[in-house]
């Protein structure tokens, strides 16, 4: 193997490190649950980073399938069956954040530029399948980041499938609660007291971010969707400094959906405020939304990214 195909020794608590670059631009992902612990252009992060001896803090930069967010009390049915997925949120009674979070990914492929790792999940309480989710990671040449995530179901039996992902976003030392963040979505999700929605309303006050609302001035924790597409077919979601700089959050039509949490509680961070794109929302495996189901050998694909102008 190549030096990019190993990686760094797996000595630290997220274990390898692949650092990819290109542009003026690098990246690192780490070996647990295939995380971008740090993107910075030019020297600038656009990225929460955190360090590779630490685990990612609030699920920073995780990628998640088969599901993403959460599914209430880990429970949903499978052709007339009650499936019981272990708790992972036991503060609200919900599994989260799909299969892989504390799973070590193994690598596929590696350039300069580029990573390619995959995640196996295996038949487990609640999941009676069997999958791997792949994500490659890539920078172009002018060190803008491209993540395309990939599940396919091995069977038996058709599967159901969602991604998403949990990048924060940040540029560079500008105050977090100064940016503006623009999301043109039309809905919201209504949510109760476990995270899980139980309605969909038209956007208004703090979760309306159509014409752009600075950060500081909101907390919220929220799934938008009526997202509107650009005419490249790509929904984005923009970030932007008091100074000009900015960054938008791209994703194709596989990820109708964005959830926005910006917090105060994120460790060793005033606020934090995460974009993250979702295939379906929280409790797909019960509500249907977005839910795709996959027959044996069938896979859902899709691509986010990140670009900016500094």
């Amino acid at each position: 193997m190549s030096e990019h195909e190993r990686g760094n020794p797996a000595t630290t608590v997220t274990g390898r490190q692949w650092t990819i670059r290109n542009g003026g631009a690098e990246a690192t992902i780490t070996e647990l649950a295939a995380a971008l612990r740090e993107y910075r252009c030019g020297g600038t992060h656009l990225a929460e980073p955190f360090s590779a001896d630490e685990l990612p803090p609030s699920g920073s930069g995780i990628l998640l399938a088969p599901w993403a967010n959460r599914i209430r009390d880990g429970r949903w049915t499978l052709d007339g069956r009650t499936q019981q997925l272990d708790i992972t949120e036991p503060a609200r009674g919900n599994a989260t954040h799909g299969l892989l979070r504390n799973t070590g990914y193994a690598p596929v492929a590696a350039s300069a530029a580029s990573v390619t790792l995959a995640g196996e999940i295996f038949p487990q309480h609640g999941f009676p399948f069997r999958m791997t989710h792949t994500a490659t990671y890539a920078l172009d040449g002018d060190g803008h980041l491209a993540v395309t995530q990939d599940v396919v179901n091995h069977g038996p039996g058709r599967a159901p499938a969602a991604l998403g992902a949990h990048p924060y976003l940040r540029i560079g030392d500008a105050p977090v609660e100064d940016l503006v963040l623009t999301v043109r979505a039309d809905r919201h999700l209504v949510a109760d007291s476990q995270k899980i929605p139980t309605s969909e309303e038209p956007v208004s006050g703090d979760v309306d971010f159509r014409s752009g609302r600075r950060v500081g001035d909101v907390r919220v924790d929220v799934a938008l969707t009526g997202l509107h597409a650009d005419d490249d077919g790509r929904y984005r979601h923009t970030l932007e400094a008091p100074d000009g700089r900015r960054l938008a959050l791209w994703a194709d039509e596989t990820f109708p959906y964005a959830h926005v949490f910006v917090t105060d509680t994120y460790r060793g961070r005033p606020l934090v405020v995460a974009v993250e794109p979702m295939t379906a929302p929280a409790d797909a495996y019960n509500s249907g939304d977005g839910l795709r189901w996959l027959e044996a050998g069938e896979r859902l694909t899709g691509s986010w990214g990140i670009r900016s102008w500094l």
